[in-house]
Formats: structure tokens, sequence, C-alpha cells
């Protein structure tokens, strides 16, 4: 396939030659690139089609396109933000300008990653207890599980649920999928390494090693919470 960036740029003057702005995002512009990387590519425009989203492919290139105007753009950052998860700020904090026709991709970039250091709202003692109960919960439910394929499932429930509370509790922005393990090796390599040693012992069987991980994690939070808990 052509270069990503060649592709990307070809695509906007295709599509969006009107357009204020142009990130292209990703793993294609990283060492992580893969076979099946696809271009992520925020475009910003003065109306209609945005705001929307498109998948296609284009010569050859799986893309996923973020149509926003500048209003809809800062609704997204907030929106997200406010979830302590945003694509829209890595995109633009990491991503690379290829469009600025006026000034407005230089301000969102640096405010993309402002916020981005700035990292996600902090953690407020009622979520953080509900997540400390949801974990001691599933903690409980493993050791006591004798089915296979009902452990396969504890473990993956409890791989996001402990990854997320070391970033939460850590002021560090969440993730989904591949990028919520991402997050987790670079804040917290040790605890990333520990759980993605010890998940497959414990889906086979030995569930030692993951258990101590997880009551690790516990502790840092503050400890296991079940008795008593009062959740609302």
């Amino acid at each position: 396939m052509d270069d990503p960036v060649l592709t990307a740029r070809a695509l906007i003057r295709d599509r969006f030659p009107a357009a204020r702005t142009v990130f292209l995002a990703g793993s294609v512009l990283t060492e992580r690139r893969t076979p099946t990387s696809d271009l992520d590519i925020v475009v910003l425009l003065d109306g209609p089609p945005a705001p929307s989203r498109e998948s296609l492919v284009y010569r050859g290139w799986p893309v996923e396109l973020f149509l926003q105007t500048e209003t809809v753009w800062h609704d997204f950052a907030d929106r997200e933000t406010a979830k302590r998860n945003s694509p829209l700020l890595a995109m633009c904090a990491d991503g690379m300008l290829l469009v600025d026709a006026d000034g407005l991709g230089a301000s969102l970039q640096d405010e993309a990653r402002k916020r981005w250091a700035a990292g996600p709202p902090p953690l407020s003692d009622h979520e953080r207890d509900q997540a400390r109960y949801a974990l001691t919960d599933l903690l409980d439910d493993l050791r006591g599980c004798t089915d296979r394929a009902e452990r396969l499932y504890l473990v993956a429930h409890m791989l996001q649920h402990t990854s997320e509370l070391v970033l939460l509790v850590g002021g560090h922005w969440l993730g989904r999928g591949k990028w919520l393990s991402r997050r987790l090796a670079a804040a917290d390599p040790g605890v990333h390494r520990a759980l993605s040693e010890a998940a497959p012992q414990a889906i086979a069987g030995d569930t030692g090693a993951f258990a101590a991980v997880v009551t690790d994690v516990l502790e840092r939070a503050g400890g296991p919470l079940w008795e008593g808990y009062a959740g609302r």
C-alpha cells in the first residue's frame, strides 16, 4: 500500500478540499503499525457533513474519518474528559497536523496537548469505593470458581477492572482494548507485566499469582471493600 501520510493527504484533497484542519493519528505513525492498521483522520469543517463518522477503504487503506466542527470538537473533548477516556484529545495531541488553513489546527493541538498532560478529573471517594467493591466481589468469585469457562470470563473482566483501578487511582487516562494495555504499560509497567504474566495462569486454573496482583492493587486503592459497603 502507499505511504499512509501521502494516502491521507490524497483522500483529503479528493473528499474535503475545504477542510480547515486535518489530523492523521494512530499506529500507522509509530513502530506499532501492523498490516491491519487503519488511518485515523480527524477533519474539522465549517458544517455538513460534519458532525459525522465514516469508515471506508481508500487506495487499499482502511480509514476511520471523524468529521467535526470547531464547536463539536470542544463538546466531544469535554464529554470524553468527563469519562476519563479521550481518544479525540489523544489523536490531536499526538497526531500529525496535515492541514491547517487558518491556524485552528495549531490551536487545537496545543489545547489537546495541555489537556492531555493535565490528566483526567480526579477520582472521587465514592467512585473509588465503587471500584474497590466491584473488584473485591470479582476476586471472591474467582477464588471460589471451579468452572473453566466462567473463570475465563472472570479473569478477563478482572483484568479490565484492575487495570482501570490502577489508572484511576494514579490520575491517568483510561483506554479501551489494546489502549487499556498501552495506558497501563506506560503508567505502571510492573503491574502491567505482572497481570499479563499471571492472567494466562489464572485462566488455566492456577489463580494464586493473579489474585495476589489484584489484591496488591486493591491495597493501593484503600484495600478490599465488601462488608459494610452501601453503594448508591
